[in-house]
């Protein structure tokens, strides 16, 4: 019995606890983030004295290498690990992804000494991580795809989520708890935690979770890998897919203008709490974990909802876009008026709509593979996202040189144009993922595997 078919029949707390396990993992990939996006870009830009586009270009490396994802998610489909495709890749990346974080903070503070040679250290720092994460990202999302079926996906994916808002809430505490006022000792005692995070966190939602397949089984699924898409180079034939593929195109283009969209912000929200309202480092640390809260809220409610009654995962995805855009709007109009007391509210609506948004994609990314081709599939969806997460990053700081650094707006008025620009985005993310059909986009990729092709994948499992 393969694992989908185990998710059906598990009982109800053997689901709960089998979802806990498969969240995990987000555990140590929200602490490593939190640590990017609420401290590190906080302290580098304003502490430090680093220029906006320097940091953010920093963080976008990582995003920009997402095109491993569709390698090294293909090369996992295809050559397993002592019988294992999913957590030999995982547990390795995120070792090593967290053992970076003891290096950063040197790194950070000899780039503000306007080393060369640090920054180009810290360049390298940031690729390595890159690789990481595409590794992380690939195996984590397609062991959660083989570990469940249509009917507990979306449930799951709640969970997962949940777990990994809440850790980033529950990070931003503890970095005001291990470093409640800034100093170089105290950065490096709060990174120095990164590795025991990850790595316990990893291994308690990893080991077990996975079955261990026999050699023939192994050569079968990678027939059947062979099968489901052609052999060569895996970034080659993700290419060819968009080019010739209208249905797979127009998901591509969904995922990635609704993710830039969505995270546009995400590099400088504490650096627009600071310049059109002066606020403090400890005010602006409250930015994400609102943010995360409304996330978190719109997860469940729609995690429930969609376990309950049988919504689309279309119709998900459509409301968390123009439910975004909304308040995007909002958050806009108080930074036009100066409405202080108007930004937490607008941030926990953003992140609502967000987290159904998040229910709905998430479920239909993994509805949008084909068997022993799960890495592959979830690798080209998951290029999408960290591509726009990528561009998103540089995209924060090169809006924020040009509308502000350059001194053509004024603070208030950039961000407004920045906000309004993502809500314009999430509305055209919307009209896109229209024009897709997870059922079409099956039974079309299904069709020829199931004849002569899956027939010689059966030949090699009888050998």
């Amino acid at each position: 019995m393969g694992w989908t078919g185990g998710a059906c029949m598990r009982g109800p707390i053997a689901t709960i606890l089998h979802a806990l396990r498969l969240a995990l993992p987000k555990i140590g990939v929200g602490w490593m983030f939190a640590l990017l996006t609420i401290d590190f870009n906080r302290v580098a830009i304003v502490e430090l004295g680093i220029a906006t586009l320097i940091v953010t270009s920093l963080l976008s490396i990582h995003y920009l290498l997402s095109p491993l994802q569709v390698v090294i998610g293909r090369f996992a489909d295809m050559h397993p690990v002592a019988g294992y495709r999913r957590t030999p890749y995982l547990v390795a990346a995120s070792v090593l992804a967290s053992l970076l974080f003891l290096a950063l903070p040197t790194a950070v503070h000899g780039i503000s000494g306007g080393s060369l040679p640090w920054l180009a250290f810290t360049v390298v720092l940031f690729v390595v991580f890159g690789a990481c994460m595409a590794a992380i990202g690939d195996a984590h999302h397609a062991l959660i795809a083989e570990a469940t079926d249509e009917r507990t996906r979306g449930g799951v994916i709640a969970v997962v989520w949940i777990v990994m808002i809440m850790s980033t809430i529950a990070s931003a505490v503890l970095m005001n708890k291990v470093r409640p006022v800034y100093s170089p000792e105290a950065m490096q005692r709060l990174y120095a935690l990164t590795p025991l995070i990850v790595i316990v966190f990893t291994l308690l939602g990893t080991i077990g979770i996975e079955r261990r397949a026999s050699p023939a089984e192994c050569r079968a699924r990678a027939e059947r890998a062979r099968a489901a898409a052609p052999p060569g180079n895996p970034l080659k034939i993700a290419w060819e897919m968009l080019g010739r593929d209208a249905e797979t195109r127009s998901f591509f283009l969904f995922i990635f203008i609704a993710i830039l969209a969505i995270f546009l912000q995400d590099n400088i929200l504490e650096v627009f709490g600071a310049e059109v309202f002066g606020m403090s480092v400890a005010e602006t640390t409250h930015f994400q974990p609102t943010w995360g809260g409304g996330v978190l809220v719109g997860m469940v409610l729609m995690g429930i909802a969609s376990s309950v009654w049988p919504i689309s995962k279309r119709s998900i995805v459509v409301c968390g876009c123009i439910g975004t855009a909304v308040a995007m709007a909002a958050l806009a109009s108080t930074s036009v008026i100066g409405a202080r007391e108007g930004v937490l509210p607008s941030l926990m609506a953003v992140g609502l709509f967000t987290g159904v948004f998040n229910v709905g994609a998430l479920s239909l990314m993994m509805e949008m593979t084909v068997p022993e081709a799960t890495g592959l599939y979830m690798g080209l969806w998951g290029t999408s996202q960290t591509m726009a997460q990528g561009v998103a990053s540089v995209g924060s700081g090169a809006l924020h040189a040009a509308l502000i650094g350059s001194g053509w707006l004024t603070p208030s008025a950039a961000y407004a144009v920045i906000f309004g620009l993502e809500a314009a985005g999430l509305l055209v993310a919307a009209a896109l993922v229209l024009r897709v059909s997870a059922r079409r986009f099956r039974e079309t990729r299904m069709a020829p595997l199931s004849r002569a092709d899956l027939t010689r994948a059966m030949g090699v499992t009888a050998t």
